[in-house]
């Protein structure tokens, strides 16, 4: 598939599967203890209030690419339909043009800037 012929919902669903997998990895890797650590700790990381928090910090330090800003754009805008209680609309949107940025880098086989953005995530102390 093309990554014209997805939607930014469609990019988005991608990206949560590809940085829920990130996440989980990275923290097992690092040995972030147990089962109900690790879920924890990878709550940190995957909810839609740390994923927007993750994206505005990325975003003023200039992070993102056009395209990247781009994709993200076309997450964000399309319908969610319903958001989560947890989260405010704008966290909720914010977190979809996020994910969607994975889902273009994980559909276009760009692993090496994911692990680019999981680096800049903690670097910023957002998920701490």
């Amino acid at each position: 598939m093309k990554l014209s012929e997805c939607s930014g919902r469609t990019l988005a669903f991608l990206g949560d599967a590809a940085w829920s997998l990130t996440v989980r990895r990275k923290l097992i890797e690092s040995g972030n203890g147990k089962g109900s650590v690790l879920q924890k700790k990878t709550i940190r990381y995957v909810s839609a209030n740390a994923q927007a928090s993750f994206y505005d910090a990325l975003h003023a330090k200039g992070f993102f690419t056009e395209e990247e800003e781009e994709i993200f754009r076309r997450g964000r805008n399309d319908n969610a339909g319903t958001v989560p209680k947890s989260a405010s609309v704008a966290d909720y949107r914010k977190a979809t043009g996020f994910e969607a940025v994975i889902g273009m880098l994980e559909l276009t086989n760009n692993r090496n800037r994911i692990e680019t953005i999981w680096e800049q995530v903690n670097e910023t102390g957002e998920a701490a």
